[in-house]
Formats: C-alpha cells, structure tokens, sequence
C-alpha cells in the first residue's frame, strides 16, 4: 500500500491569463501534455513559494507568458487528476489572475502543449471541468460599480 489517502483533497495553483484587447478580454488556456484537454497552466503548490507565485512559475513553463500574478485567487475549482497507475485522485484547484505583460516565443513546454486565446465563454465551453467554466463565465459578466 502506498501509505496515500485517497479522500484527502491534494492542492494545486492555476494561473488565469488575461489580456484586455480593445475592452474585450481574452483569457489564454493551454492542452493538457496527455490528454490534450484545454486547461488553465497549473502545478502542485510547493512549500518555497507562495501559490501565487508557483502559478505565475506554471504560466511561464506550461504557456510562455510573464505577467503580473494577482495575490488573491479569484475562486477554486476541483477535478479527479487520473494518475500513471490508472487511479484518480481529487484535487482542489486555486486560480490566480494573470495579467499578461509578455508572450515568449520560445518557453520549457512549447513543443509539449498547445496554447490559444479565447473569450471567456469560449474558454468555459472549452474546459471539462464545470466549476472552472463557471469561474471563466463569470470574467464575461460586467461588475457593478
């Protein structure tokens, strides 16, 4: 036995990246390395950063992109990450925002993933997981002042 508890929630961090093109915003996904889903750029939270910090560290390795990290996450998503063994385990999922600043041509993962701009409706339509499309629609909706 692996000496894992399989019921206990794993932490991962996401960067959001969001870029505002003539008052539209446009949120950046990238394809997962096996499945080739659409997903956020994310990684296990490591004890020498702060998750803010490994999700911006995500973006770079996972989409090529340098930005500013918000210090905040805008909510939390979960999902079943399927393992090598075949077994899947639940993990709970904090989003930053990433204002992008740069897009790099060449970064670690490029020849590994995909990555595309959409709007945020595009993008919900484009996740598997429901709690981030939700996340993704709700950059669509205007905020009160």
């Amino acid at each position: 036995m692996s000496g894992r508890n399989p019921s206990r929630r794993r932490r991962q961090c996401a960067a959001l990246p969001i870029s505002r093109q003539g008052g539209e915003v446009r949120v950046m996904l990238v394809t997962s390395r096996e499945t080739r889903r659409w997903v956020l750029p994310k990684g296990w939270v490591e004890k020498r950063c702060t998750p803010a910090a490994q999700a911006a560290r995500e973006a770079f390795e996972e989409a090529g992109i340098r930005g500013r990290i918000g210090k905040v996450p805008l909510g939390r998503y979960g999902y079943a990450k399927r393992l090598a063994d075949g077994t899947c385990l639940p993990v709970e999922v904090e989003v930053y925002a990433l204002e992008v600043e740069s897009l790099l041509d060449h970064w670690p993962e490029q020849d590994e993933r995909e990555r595309r701009w959409f709007t945020p409706a595009e993008a919900a339509e484009a996740v598997q997981e429901g709690d981030l499309g939700s996340l993704l629609l709700s950059l669509a909706t205007p905020r009160a002042a």
